[in-house]
């Protein structure tokens, strides 16, 4: 008989054997992988824990993280002050609401309604804690929420500060740039008088002189800026527009001297004395050198008067019956409507804290040595 002839190729037993000897491979590859994989994970979480370590150690954040600490421990005291301060008001503000000749109870009623049958400390608590829910209650006076109230108050607030902030902050950094590059001169000396007679008169004097001379004798601007809801931006500015030159007198002087005093630090500087050497000219070295180097407490006293400009403007609108918060927090202390003058306060307590809050932080921001820490 003839054999069988094998077909071409490796036997049956060596690819046994190959198979075996290759089996390891794939594990092999399946570690390498995964070690890859792992080493990769760990480089990146490295990196991660780096970059959160110097975010947390870095000294920017730490100062900001106590400036945060110290303005929500302020406005805690400041809303502690305000509630102590409403509730030492002489009187009792159920039978000023209601009148002597109420039923006693009617009294007894109205107090309980109001919570003002419990202790103070558990009225603090409560009142407080709606707050933080951002319910402020309802207005003894009229009876509507008193978000509702402050809502449109504080945004006329806010139109009139931010209207004059647009004038004045401008009008300061070139004053007091120019006050520098003419240091010691004429200019200089007619800059900080004029700017610092301004200031040395209170709002309602300036007020008053400038409805003399606007509104009576040139009848260019009205005496009462009364705003409504329905009027365009042109009108609404027109109306503003002897309280913004007030508010704007007011602070002027401030941020003036202020950017006068930085900027002519800093021309003292080494830096400021090559690009002297260099030929630059002192325009320039002002413009381009000097003022960017001295925007910390340009920033800084900026936001203060900002702070102002919203804090201060109750003389001013109550002078000009405008109808702001500030107008709004006298009117209710005259009618003994409680509620909103504790929350008017608190909001200007809120808005002044957290613009002063915002000064530092900028200040901070705009010093390299704490941007990029050694």
């Amino acid at each position: 008989m003839s054999e069988k002839v094998k077909p071409p190729g490796f036997p049956l037993e060596t690819i046994k054997e190959r198979s075996e000897e290759i089996r390891w491979i794939p594990g092999l590859l399946s570690c390498i992988v995964h070690f890859i994989l792992e080493k990769r994970v760990m480089d990146r979480g490295g990196r991660m824990a780096r970059v959160m370590n110097g975010f947390i150690f870095n000294p920017m954040v730490k100062m900001v993280a106590q400036r945060l600490a110290i303005g929500i421990g302020t406005l805690l005291v400041i809303s502690v002050l305000i509630f102590v301060g409403v509730e030492a008001l002489p009187g009792d503000l159920a039978e000023s609401v209601l009148g002597q000749n109420a039923l006693p109870e009617t009294v007894a009623a109205f107090r309980a309604e109001l919570n003002l049958d419990l202790p103070a400390h558990v009225r603090y608590g409560t009142w407080l804690a709606e707050v933080v829910r951002g319910d402020f209650g309802n207005s003894l006076a009229s009876g509507k929420p008193i978000a509702e109230l402050i809502g449109w108050r504080f945004k006329n607030t806010l139109f009139l500060a931010g209207t004059t902030a647009l004038v004045a902050v401008p009008l300061a950094l070139c004053l007091g740039m120019f006050a520098a590059l003419y240091r010691d001169t004429w200019m200089d000396r007619f800059l900080s008088i004029s700017t610092l007679s301004a200031i040395s008169f209170p709002e309602f004097f300036v007020a008053y002189i400038l409805i003399t001379l606007f509104s009576v004798k040139l009848a260019l601007f009205p005496s009462i800026s009364t705003l409504t809801r329905d009027m365009s931006l042109a009108v609404k500015l027109h109306t503003i527009t002897l309280p913004c030159i007030t508010l704007t007198l007011v602070v002027l002087a401030h941020m003036m001297r202020m950017t006068r005093a930085a900027i002519i630090n800093v021309m003292d500087l080494p830096f400021i004395e090559m690009a002297r050497l260099k030929g630059i000219s002192r325009r320039r070295i002002v413009f381009a050198h000097a003022l960017p180097n001295a925007l910390a407490p340009i920033i800084n006293v900026i936001a203060i008067n900002l702070a102002y400009l919203v804090v201060g403007v109750v003389v001013v609108e109550v002078v000009f019956v405008y109808p702001g918060l500030g107008q709004l927090l006298v009117d209710s202390v005259s009618k003994r409507d409680l509620p909103v003058v504790q929350a008017s306060g608190l909001i200007f307590a809120v808005t002044y804290v957290g613009l002063n809050l915002t000064a530092d932080v900028l200040s901070m921001v705009s010093n390299p040595r704490l941007r990029h820490p050694k």
